[in-house]
């Protein structure tokens, strides 16, 4: 920005699209639980580009200093940094394939695409590069062995980039018919955009606090697995993701491993807390839990595929599961990898009557099970994940009060126990 050239360049405009980047900058919204955020501001960035060339595509990209968060000083000026570079390379990769600065004129469509759409490109690609490389210098992410890259999501986030880029053309096509206006012409859709977008996060919220508060619920009910429910939700998120499965795949496994005790509520407290081994009617009780839990939230249509996940993750690879007695692949998807998600937790968590597993311990009792019990690409999917991410084991849980420390000689719903079939003892 210092070494200019400045000649040629409309102050008046270049003005007005440091407004509008500020402006779009200001609105982006936070997605995937407030991991990403999306903001329409490239379009204002690449509008800069085709209107007053690199330099001043640098100045408007620059402005997001001025953004109107919350934001530290260092932040404001790495992302100012960010913003200028991207948009003074996509600037000359413009002008370098014969894109001309200034309002474009009815005879140059539809050949300024193609240079508009390289400086698009040239404009996300410098941006996704800034931004991965401090996360690599903040050690947030770490370049190390080849694994499976999950593109679908990326992929998402990144069309939705270019998509706003590519409408910077359009406030740069009818600059020259409406002046300024073209600016309060774009604002509008954003500001709708940036309302969808909200309500869809706000719809997320409120799935996920519908699902925390029945996991309380649940963990309240039974105390000795407080904290079980979200480590599974975990575990079969990684196993997930390892496997490549879709995006919205994963967010709705997400739910069923919150989900899949949610049928312990309708098992009696006295069964879950037994201190001792439980009868032939008990154990009975807790085999329905599956069936009662996919009757609690079988209504809440959001869950989907989750349903299925909460229904069979008892069962086994042999057929010698409850609550139906599937086998093989027969049983669904969902099911499988909570099933070892399950065990995983179980073996590395501390209960009152047995100190938690080591994470190498639990492999080795998973890929025993692997085959008659567990799916085994699913345990070597986790044992991945784990092996690549690490895992946390979690604190031990008191009980409420000293009368039942001495609770249950047996985990109820350890998948790792051995198997109990009708008519014997336990």
């Amino acid at each position: 920005m210092l070494l200019g050239p400045y000649t040629g360049i409309d102050p008046r405009r270049l003005v007005l699209l440091a407004v509008l980047f500020v402006i779009a900058e200001s609105i982006s919204t936070m997605v995937d639980s407030g991991k990403t955020g999306i903001s329409p501001s490239s379009s204002a960035s690449l509008a800069a580009v085709v209107l007053v060339g690199p330099v001043g595509a640098a100045i408007v990209g620059f402005s997001s200093c001025l953004v109107l968060r919350r934001q530290g000083a260092v932040k404001r000026l790495f992302n100012g940094a960010q913003f200028a570079l991207a948009g003074y390379a996509g600037g000359h990769a413009f002008q370098l394939l014969g894109g001309g600065r200034g309002v474009p004129d009815p005879d140059s469509f539809p050949w300024i695409v193609l240079p508009f759409t390289v400086a698009t490109l040239v404009h996300t690609v410098v941006n996704a590069l800034l931004v991965a490389g401090l996360m690599w210098c903040l050690g947030v992410v770490r370049f190390q062995r080849p694994r499976k890259v999950r593109w679908r999501p990326l992929a998402t986030l990144e069309l939705s980039s270019i998509g706003y880029g590519m409408l910077g053309l359009f406030i740069a096509a009818i600059w020259n018919a409406v002046g300024a206006f073209a600016v309060l012409l774009v604002l509008l859709p954003l500001f709708i955009a940036r309302w969808a977008f909200d309500q869809y996060v706000a719809e997320q919220r409120a799935h996920d606090a519908t699902l925390a508060t029945l996991c309380q619920a649940v963990e309240t009910k039974d105390y000795y697995t407080r904290g079980h429910c979200v480590r599974v939700s975990k575990a079969s998120v990684m196993i997930a993701e390892e496997l490549g499965l879709h995006a919205e795949r994963v967010h709705t496994i997400r739910y069923a491993g919150m989900l899949h005790d949610v049928g312990k509520l309708g098992v009696p407290t006295k069964v879950l807390q037994k201190p001792g081994k439980l009868t032939e009617e008990e154990f009975a009780a807790i085999q329905l839990h599956p069936m009662r839990g996919f009757e609690i939230v079988r209504e809440i249509g959001f869950l989907d595929e989750a349903l299925e996940g909460i229904m069979h993750h008892h069962e086994r690879m042999d057929g010698r599961g409850y609550p139906m007695g599937l086998a093989g692949k027969e049983i669904p998807e969902f099911a499988r990898i909570i099933s070892v998600a399950d065990a995983f937790d179980c073996m590395t968590s501390t209960r009152s009557y047995r100190n938690a597993r080591s994470v190498e311990e639990a492999f080795a009792e998973l890929r025993r099970g692997s085959g008659p019990q567990f799916d085994p690409e699913m345990v070597d999917a986790l044992i991945r994940a784990v092996g690549r991410d690490g895992w946390t084991t979690p604190d031990v849980v008191e009980p409420p009060d000293d009368d039942v420390a001495e609770v249950a000689q047996q985990d109820h719903d350890d998948p790792s126990a051995p198997l109990r079939v009708a008519g014997e003892k336990e």
